[in-house]
């Protein structure tokens, strides 16, 4: 479960998340809550110069969507940002909040949630980041939460997966996205050196990891 960077750590089911195995972390970006694993959900990252992108937010968002929605064409679903603003149903869960046209992506006949991308920006770079849903547990998703006023049928109304659209598997899902965002950035794939690896554990342990961060409240520095 990444929680976003303002969220409360009351909005949480801490004891049903220890019970499950599931970690808890908390991300740079905003947002709500969304729960990951390696069956229901694809998550892609993309870093990016500041000077390369435009400086509009949404313009930004529709740029790096690019390959996003490059994937969704290969794999054969119909996706697209949401048009207009749709109300949230519950403010925790990034999937139950409210649709925003420049960063949801809906998708199929009833125009369900399928993906949402963040970002976070520094001086000198980009980060934008994002979910795409594969198949929908709803229970197990908003179990991860504190006693939340949504049903799994009404989850289910607001988000669809993949798999509902057309017939593809998760490995077909990640390499359409694998191949839609090589192309795009004109980039080989390749494995993490070991200073990045090593780079990465620090980070767990110095924030990611630490219940300084994760379980910080709103506001605290």
């Amino acid at each position: 479960l990444t929680l976003g960077y303002g969220q409360d750590p009351d909005t949480v089911d801490w004891a049903f998340c220890d019970r499950e195995g599931i970690d808890v972390t908390r991300r740079r970006t905003g947002g709500g809550g969304i729960y990951h694993d390696g069956v229901g959900d694809v998550a892609y990252a993309i870093a990016v110069p500041a000077d390369a992108v435009p400086g509009t937010l949404i313009d930004c968002y529709h740029l790096l969507c690019e390959p996003v929605f490059d994937a969704f064409d290969r794999l054969g679903v119909d996706a697209r940002f949401v048009e207009t603003e749709v109300s949230e149903l519950y403010h925790p869960a990034c999937y139950l909040r409210e649709l925003h046209p420049a960063h949801d992506v809906v998708a199929g006949p009833g125009g369900r949630k399928v993906a949402g991308n963040a970002q976070y920006r520094r001086d000198d770079a980009v980060i934008q980041h994002g979910s795409i849903t594969f198949t929908v547990d709803a229970e197990r998703h908003l179990g991860t939460f504190a006693d939340p006023p949504v049903s799994p049928d009404t989850f289910r109304d607001r988000v669809v997966g993949i798999d509902e659209l057309v017939d593809a598997s998760r490995a077909d899902v990640v390499a359409a996205l694998e191949g839609a965002l090589a192309d795009w950035a004109d980039a080989s794939t390749d494995g993490w050196t070991d200073a990045e690896l090593e780079r990465a554990r620090e980070l767990v342990d110095e924030r990611y990891g630490s219940d300084d961060w994760v379980r910080r409240r709103p506001g605290a520095r």
